[in-house]
């Protein structure tokens, strides 16, 4: 089984430059599954064109390359051993959004970042959690506002009430702005600006998610077919993908299926497995040939890819 992942090399590339010279105060996220392209291999490539790299959680700091700033945005209970970080705890930031978080960090000498209460009510305080964090000892180098995503509020009002009342020195780390939103935040303190999916995937045009066809058997209507054994829905072909949940490939949030051939949708028989998926192809339909290659409709930075073709 194999899912491939096509770039439009050049294209997605100055995409990805346009924004890094368009922001002042970037910094490129990079966690998860490194939003389809790999962690290490993202990260390495943040690298050249960014001093500051934000990672998801203190597991994924072994991704970023030495000499690079790695922002840790999601809190920790457990502070990570100066022995695991692979870089310095001098370019290690953490951050931390409630009591319990900074009481956790008991002995971090650090930097660390405070989490500001946005509406969406998720990681967070008011601004008193700042004098919190300094009693207990941290070194807060700034503050954090984390909105909901930009189509869904006034996400530059909720950002501007969760700094009320924090100390213009300190810098604000923001997400979910894009540039232009960004140019327009009250110019009376410094700001940085996190950005993930805009980033790397904000072209969508240069990337192009497919999954080789394996086999396909002719079946008639009726006929028992799958784990399962339910009924085809008529004469046709069942075609089987490589592509299963152990690439977190699952069908549509609607239920649907995420592939495509020939402009069709390619009905499931039953939810993809493993390493498999079987799809439902009509006797009037086009059926793909052992080897060729149908598109997969799923959010990369839940698919984990198996090659990488860079045109």
């Amino acid at each position: 089984m194999t899912i491939r992942l096509t770039v439009r090399t050049a294209l997605w590339r100055s995409h990805v430059a346009r924004l890094a010279s368009e922001v002042d105060g970037l910094v490129p996220v990079v966690k998860g599954n490194g939003y389809g392209f790999g962690r290490d291999w993202l990260a390495a490539f943040a690298a050249d064109f960014a001093d500051t790299i934000a990672v998801g959680t203190v597991h994924e700091l072994s991704s970023v390359p030495d000499g690079t700033t790695a922002v840790v945005l999601t809190p920790t209970l457990t502070a990570p051993a100066e022995a695991t970080l692979g870089t310095t705890p001098a370019t290690v930031m953490l951050t931390v959004g409630a009591p319990e978080h900074i009481a956790a960090l008991d002995g971090w000498t650090g930097p660390i970042i405070v989490k500001l209460r946005s509406s969406m009510y998720r990681y967070g305080g008011d601004a008193a959690l700042i004098d919190v964090a300094r009693d207990a000892g941290l070194d807060v180098v700034g503050v954090s506002v984390h909105p909901p995503l930009e189509r869904h509020g006034d996400t530059l009002a909720d950002i501007v009430a969760a700094l009320d009342g924090v100390d213009t020195a300190l810098p604000a780390w923001v997400s979910h702005v894009g540039p232009d939103g960004y140019r327009q935040l009250p110019t009376d303190r410094q700001y940085r600006l996190r950005l993930g999916t805009s980033l790397w995937h904000g072209d969508k045009s240069t990337l192009q998610l497919q999954a080789d066809v394996l086999a396909h058997q002719r079946v008639e209507a009726e006929q028992p077919i799958g784990y399962r054994l339910g009924a085809a829905p008529g004469d046709g072909t069942v075609v089987m993908i490589g592509a299963g949940t152990a690439n977190g490939v699952t069908p549509l949030a609607d239920g649907r299926s995420p592939f495509h051939f020939a402009r069709h949708r390619l009905a499931l028989v039953e939810p993809p497995h493993m390493h498999t998926s079987m799809v439902f192809v009509p006797g009037d339909q086009p059926v793909p040939a052992v080897g060729d290659l149908v598109d997969l409709q799923r959010p990369l930075t839940t698919t984990t890819v198996d090659e990488f073709d860079w045109v």
